[in-house]
């Protein structure tokens, strides 16, 4: 069996081949949210599949859940050594808004050191990066440690059929440790870890008020406005300090010790940088805390997106018969996405008035999670990347929710390390969304000490 510097140059000899294997990927349009796409995520699911057949994977299946599979992989040819279960998501966000991508969203573009195409971060750079770091062990005698990949379908959509999964799949899962891809870096030369994810808790709000649309000259001034109503409960949603005021909100948001947010403050942030990322005209948020700790230590509620009425080219002049929004909340540890939908639910039957009807639907949740950076696989994830960056990694806190951490934590008590390349700047879920060349071909590297790491 090689060793981890002679698998690292195998690598480094291949990185040709190996972007344009990542090109075929981002082709494939597996946007899961949409129906018309579900031919392409089974094409996606199929090309995984293929490529752990293709490293000589003893065990590969494409497992069905109640709408986009699994893909499920192992190689357990290395007797007494832990195993890894890594995960990871093939399926990505939608398009939308098209006229706004510079080159097409499923004809990867190479311009400058990123690859510009939906999903390149978000996280089909990550999966496949891992992906040929396990190839690279297999082609030059065998892994060193024993290996379960679960790649699903559903992350972007929330994850909904993921806990029945592992409730059904829990020997098949059974590991030592999770590696999880689905993380990034805060700056390309600086490598990082996860130390806590938010939770998430997603709603869809309903305000119905005439039973249709309504001439506006000739009932305008005798009928509440569904729009105007739901305008006016999301403004109220939030203070001028920038707090929710949704009722006990903050009663479980456990506050930052003085050791926590110096801790927090040594990682490096540029205010100035972040502001030229979100291309806005100045920052905003809750008062009284940075904004490192506002996006990955506080509680949020956000609005989504909005319809109601009419939105085409042109005048139609008319009262909407309902209004609807999409809300998101970001969860810290101990809050819980039970809690905030009865808070939102009463501060709904507080604040509306009886002029309308409301309907309040909870679409997707998970809980925050904690991180144990002192564990083994941690551990073996710090080596990895300072080996492969030529410096100590930083602890962050992600602001982002994924759901598998805390399925995994609560269903199969097992610990995870958070390890990808993605940077805060890759434009998630937004267009143009991009993948760091430099720092994809660094992550199979390190990817690849992290095996060996793990193993001894």
């Amino acid at each position: 069996m090689a060793n981890a510097n002679q698998v690292v140059e195998y690598v480094q000899h291949r990185r040709e081949n190996h972007l344009a294997e990542l090109k075929e990927f981002l082709k494939i349009p597996s946007i899961s949210t949409l129906s018309e796409h579900r031919n392409d995520m089974k094409r996606a699911a199929d090309w995984c599949a293929g490529k752990m057949r293709a490293m000589n994977f003893a065990r590969v299946e494409i497992l069905p859940t109640a709408r986009h599979p699994v893909v499920y992989g192992e190689w357990l040819n290395a007797p007494g050594k832990p195993t890894a279960l890594i995960y990871g998501h093939y399926d990505v966000q939608p398009v939308d808004p098209l006229n706004e991508w510079i080159s097409k969203p499923f004809e990867p573009t190479i311009r400058g050191e990123n690859i510009y195409a939906r999903g390149a971060s978000d996280m089909k750079g990550q999966d496949h990066a891992v992906l040929k770091a396990l190839e690279a062990w297999i082609k030059n005698g065998g892994l060193p440690l024993n290996v379960k990949i679960f790649f699903e379908g559903e992350e972007e959509i929330g994850s909904p059929n993921l806990a029945a999964f592992i409730d059904q799949n829990k020997s098949r899962l059974t590991a030592d440790f999770v590696l999880n891809c689905d993380s990034g870096i805060p700056r390309p030369n600086l490598p990082g870890l996860v130390a806590g994810l938010r939770g998430l808790a997603y709603f869809e709000l309903w305000v119905h008020g005439p039973s249709h649309d309504l001439h506006s000259g000739v009932f305008g001034g005798s009928v509440h406005n569904p729009a105007q109503v739901l305008a006016e409960l999301i403004a109220g949603m939030h203070d001028a300090n920038g707090r929710v005021t949704l009722p006990g909100f903050y009663k479980k948001v456990r506050a930052l010790s003085k050791k926590e947010r110096a801790e927090l403050a040594r990682t490096p942030f540029s205010e100035k940088d972040w502001l030229a990322m979100m291309g806005a005209p100045q920052l905003y948020g809750e008062k009284k805390f940075t904004t490192r700790e506002r996006t990955g230590t506080r509680p949020t509620l956000e609005v989504n997106g909005l319809l109601s009425g009419f939105t085409g080219e042109g005048a139609k002049t008319v009262l909407p018969a309902k209004a609807m929004t999409k809300i998101s909340m970001r969860l810290v540890p101990f809050q819980n996405d039970n809690d905030v939908e009865k808070q939102l639910r009463a501060y709904l039957t507080r604040r509306a008035p009886k002029t309308v009807k409301w309907e309040l639907k909870k679409l997707a949740s998970g809980p925050a999670v904690l991180v144990d950076n002192k564990s083994k696989a941690s551990r073996a994830a710090q080596a990895a990347l300072e080996q492969t960056f030529g410096i100590k990694p930083v602890f962050v806190y992600s602001g982002g929710s994924v759901p598998v951490v805390s399925l995994i934590a609560e269903k199969m008590k097992t610990e995870t390390v958070l390890m990808g390349f993605g940077l805060p700047d890759d434009n998630l879920h937004a267009p143009n969304e991009k993948l760091h060349l430099p720092n994809y071909y660094r992550g199979i590297e390190a990817y690849a000490r992290f095996f060996d790491a793990a193993a001894r």
